[in-house]
């Protein structure tokens, strides 16, 4: 019997290693891939982030097309897109997917499972291939998730991990199917009208396969030896800018793990992997945790007196708090999509400490203009800033971003970049401005309260008043 099978395509852009198009076309007479747009997913005006995730989408089906294979690219709920395909081609009989194990995407994945089984008739076949280890994987020994990150880690670094699965374009080829035309349910040119024209700049060559393969060629050849001295300097640029591939699936965690394991062994190499390791640990937690995206998780910080004033949140988001790095920092996001991994720290820190502000409108703010934007690491990365989530810093240390600029970028380069108004400093109260006496203003052609900003709080005052109110929060439950 002819076993022709849909491979639903998701966020997992690529032909190679891939486990749900890999095992699809190894266990198939014919091949059908399909990327369906939900409408209810879809924002009125284009983020960048969904700016950006449409242009991968994109590049990969031009990358499809490069190789004469079809996406064929359909708008819907999934469940009416799959009903129009098994009756336009009844022989359909297989649904290939790499399962969401978390958020909305763990429960449309369920139900689209179960509609396609018991309404349509078809098998189903779910991968675990956006993590190494699924989030179910790393179990205590009474069965309970890990809530600390350093015994799960300890647990995580035992295991043997899933090596690369080999793709074969040719294989794939030949096993297209071939009778699409007829169905008329392509919708051509939709994905270019999702990706918001004003996001063009930031995003050319920032998108496809061959592009996150050569950034992970680029990453291991400069920097990864030296990763765990060097990743917390902005002004080196020397993270990996892998997590933008990841996001998309551009690239599969695998087939990094495998690059970097293959190297020799350094403190920068371990560094790394224990940064995969966290990235499959908020996997696990926002698994375990579906409301963390609303709910803070630890249950003394649920009642924070937050402020949640609305200018000062607007001062943040442009880069204009009178706190060089925290600016420098800000301005990046809004101009590339993306942050330095350290300034996501100390940013998170500022407004959920300094300003208390809620640490969800930063992390909505970050899932409108991240490049890279993950749910379960942004979540994750946001609640332990704000001393919510699990695992989290002590609510009582708080960043204090004069002295995180001085550690992490001493000479100020990575704050002339983006504040050009101090670029003419030269001396260590770049990162401390309000400092300058009138002179200096004059030698370095910045004038405070004009060209750039006085501190918008007094860093020492904000963190007593941030303990107390968070001490509140604790009182509140007992």
């Amino acid at each position: 019997m002819n076993k022709v099978s849909i491979v639903w395509i998701r966020r997992d852009f690529r032909i190679q290693d891939n486990l749900a198009l890999a095992a699809a076309t190894e266990n198939s007479d014919s091949v059908l891939l399909v990327f369906i747009v939900d409408p209810e997913q879809i924002e009125t005006t284009a983020s960048l982030n969904q700016s950006a995730f449409f242009a991968s989408a994109k590049a990969f089906q031009a990358n499809l097309a490069n190789e004469n294979i079809h996406l064929l690219v359909l708008k819907g709920t999934p469940e009416s897109q799959f009903e129009k395909l098994t009756a336009a081609l009844p022989e359909i009989s297989d649904l290939y997917f790499n399962f969401d194990e978390r958020g909305y995407g763990r429960q449309r994945d369920q139900q689209v499972a179960h509609h396609c089984q018991t309404t349509l008739g078809l098998k189903t076949h779910a991968y675990i291939d956006y993590n190494l280890h699924s989030a179910n994987e790393i179990k205590k020994a009474d069965g309970a998730g890990y809530q600390i990150f350093t015994p799960y880690f300890k647990r995580w670094i035992t295991l043997p991990k899933p090596t690369p699965v080999k793709a074969s374009v040719t294989s794939l080829q030949g096993k297209q199917m071939a009778n699409i035309e007829p169905l008329h349910l392509h919708q051509e040119g939709l994905l270019t009208s999702l990706i918001n024209e004003k996001h063009d700049k930031q995003l050319v060559g920032q998108v496809g396969e061959a592009k996150a393969l050569q950034t992970l060629k680029d990453f291991i050849q400069s920097h990864l030896s030296e990763y765990d001295t060097q990743r917390d300097l902005p002004f080196l640029d020397a993270t990996s800018h892998l997590s933008r591939y990841l996001r998309t699936g551009e690239i599969a965690i695998r087939t990094i793990y495998q690059a970097v394991i293959n190297e020799p062994e350094s403190e920068g190499q371990q560094t790394f992997i224990k940064e995969l390791a966290w990235r499959d640990y908020y996997n696990m937690i926002y698994a375990m945790n579906p409301q963390q995206n609303t709910q803070s998780l630890r249950p003394e910080f649920q009642k924070i007196a937050w402020r949640n004033n609305h200018n000062d949140f607007l001062l943040w988001q442009t880069g204009q708090t009178g706190f060089p790095i925290v600016d420098a920092a800000m301005r990046q996001l809004n101009q590339t999509g993306w942050m330095h991994n350290r300034l996501r720290m100390i940013v998170a820190s500022f407004l959920t400490k300094d300003l208390l502000i809620d640490w969800r409108w930063g992390e909505q703010y970050f899932h409108d203009q991240l490049l890279d934007y993950d749910p379960a690491s942004n979540i994750g990365g946001w609640q332990w800033a704000a001393s919510t989530g699990t695992d989290s810093v002590p609510y009582f240390r708080i960043f204090n971003p004069t002295r995180q600029s001085q550690k992490f970028d001493p000479d100020g380069k990575f704050i002339k970049q983006f504040v050009p108004e101090l670029s003419q400093i030269t001396n260590d109260k770049i990162h401390e401005p309000q400092l300058l006496t009138d002179l200096e203003q004059k030698e370095f052609q910045v004038t405070l309260d004009k060209d750039y900003p006085k501190p918008m709080v007094t860093h020492k005052q904000a963190r007593l008043r941030a303990i107390e109110v968070y001490e509140q929060s604790k009182d509140t439950v007992k």
